[in-house]
């Protein structure tokens, strides 16, 4: 970062390098070392923040919880799904899977017991950087979370060197072998903040996704 203003920022330009798959396991690696520097709790913000943060133009809470399963919930799941509902953008029966699943979540019954990590908040593939130095990734949404909302993210949509990225990943952070199927869990935030700005379509898979997990 070069400056910091009351209404800008100046960023280092990063050159682009094309990506390899010794670059993206190394990120698999690095990913899983960030997430195991930890937080203070699900939610939290980074350190000297106060308030909440945003996701795109959308404001995003950042309300530190003791479990996972009630931050995702109450701060990532309803509020969204509430607002696509009150602007048709997910229908009552997607809302009302919606809100099973977020029941389930306030119980407990998806919480595995890992503690807070240390996530990127957004980290889709146009936040992911290949440089001749390695990835760097860039315009975070950084808060307490679960580690697997980043992965789950760049499984949504698409990344140079996926799998490479994700298998090193879950070695390096320790995940049990069934993660792929709690990939789609972690895909209902994106998915319904989405569904607010894009449209139904998002809703409608959302949805979908929801009924999997009520």
């Amino acid at each position: 970062m070069q400056e910091v203003g009351s209404h800008h920022i100046v960023l280092d330009r990063l050159k682009t390098a094309r990506p390899t798959t010794e670059a993206a396991e190394s990120f698999g690696a690095a990913l899983a070392r960030t997430h195991a520097a930890g937080a203070p709790a699900f939610g939290s913000p980074p350190e000297g923040w106060e308030g909440d943060g945003f996701i795109g133009r959308q404001r995003m809470a950042m309300r530190p919880t003791p479990t996972w399963g009630a931050f995702y919930a109450e701060q990532r799941v309803l509020p969204y799904a509430r607002e696509a509902y009150d602007i048709h953008h997910l229908s009552a029966a997607g809302l009302a899977a919606v809100e099973r699943v977020a029941e389930r979540l306030r119980a407990g019954e998806l919480d595995d017991g890992r503690p807070p990590a240390r996530i990127h908040g957004d980290l889709w593939s146009g936040n992911v950087v290949f440089t001749p130095a390695g990835v760097v990734v860039i315009d975070p949404a950084a808060h307490g979370g679960h580690g697997l909302t980043d992965l789950a993210m760049l499984h949504l949509f698409g990344a140079p060197g996926l799998e490479r990225i994700s298998d090193t990943y879950a070695e390096a952070a320790g995940l049990h072998d069934g993660w792929r199927d709690l990939v789609g869990l972690h895909q209902l935030h994106p998915l319904l903040v989405h569904a607010v700005s894009h449209g139904p379509a998002y809703g409608s898979e959302a949805a979908g996704v929801a009924r999997r997990y009520r």
